[in-house]
């Protein structure tokens, strides 16, 4: 035991942690879940929604998404923005990516539109 030398990644043997302890007791019991867990738990859950007089069992995400484009196809700019920084993550395009001239020139003159009509 006189030749073992005590340093940089040698802790003292009567230091180190003892086979079968945790060296955490307090900390994260076993089974518990972490917010990313819970979050996706949530949005896979159904729920029944009517749509056109009809029931349907759909989950949390497929619900949020309808009510986001519904509130997109009712003129909410963000909302709109949204589903197509969704839509370009999904086809594996960059986010930020900037629209082409033709592009810009139907969503002017929607923006136009829409702003002179009264509300």
């Amino acid at each position: 035991m006189s030749d073992y030398k005590v340093g940089y990644r040698k802790p003292p043997k009567a230091t180190r942690f003892r086979k079968g302890k945790s060296g955490n007791p307090k900390g994260r019991p076993k089974g518990s879940r972490n917010l990313l867990t819970i979050v996706a738990d949530e949005l896979t859950e159904r729920i029944t929604v009517k749509e056109n007089g009809k029931a349907r069992r759909i989950t949390k995400a497929e619900a949020m998404v309808k009510q986001l484009l519904a509130r997109a196809m009712g003129g909410d700019t963000r909302a709109a923005f949204t589903i197509m920084k969704l839509s370009q993550e999904r086809q594996g395009e960059e986010a930020e990516k900037e629209l082409d001239s033709d592009d810009r020139k139907i969503l002017d003159a929607y923006f136009a539109r829409r702003n002179r009509r009264p509300e």
